[in-house]
């Protein structure tokens, strides 16, 4: 099964973009294959941003991953 996983753009570069898992966590993904701005969230899935989602989608994703951890 493969997983996506939100996190919040905080800078773009090109067709990369920092993003935040939150909790300090931060990684640069390629976003490549969607229009994201900063300040929006993506799903991430294998160091590819894959789709562009409203913020409250994010944060339920995340508290219910939270929840399953």
């Amino acid at each position: 099964m493969c997983v996506a996983v939100p996190a919040k753009v905080t800078e773009i570069n090109a067709e990369t973009a920092t993003v935040d898992f939150g909790e300090g966590t931060k990684k640069d993904v390629n976003i490549s294959l969607v229009d994201a701005k900063v300040g929006e969230y993506v799903l991430v899935h294998a160091g590819f941003a894959i789709q562009v989602i409203d913020e409250k989608a994010a944060k339920d994703t995340l508290e219910l991953m939270e929840k399953i951890a």
